[in-house]
């Protein structure tokens, strides 16, 4: 599992990722975020890697 930065322009991502969620209430950026997390977790399509995300994403100070 990759933990350093490892995808080209980030600013650029985290810009789209804040758009996105533009005019949306609570619940629709959580069902955005939902079905995101969905599509990337296909993307990467092992199970061992997501599983150590998971892990990693519920360790990582906030």
């Amino acid at each position: 599992m990759k933990t350093t930065l490892h995808f080209q322009d980030a600013d650029t991502f985290y810009e789209q990722l804040l758009d996105v969620h533009t005019g949306l209430d609570r619940e629709q950026s959580e069902l955005l975020n939902a079905r995101l997390i969905l599509l990337l977790a296909n993307q990467i399509g092992n199970r061992e890697v997501l599983a150590d995300c998971i892990q990693a994403a519920r360790q990582l100070p906030a």
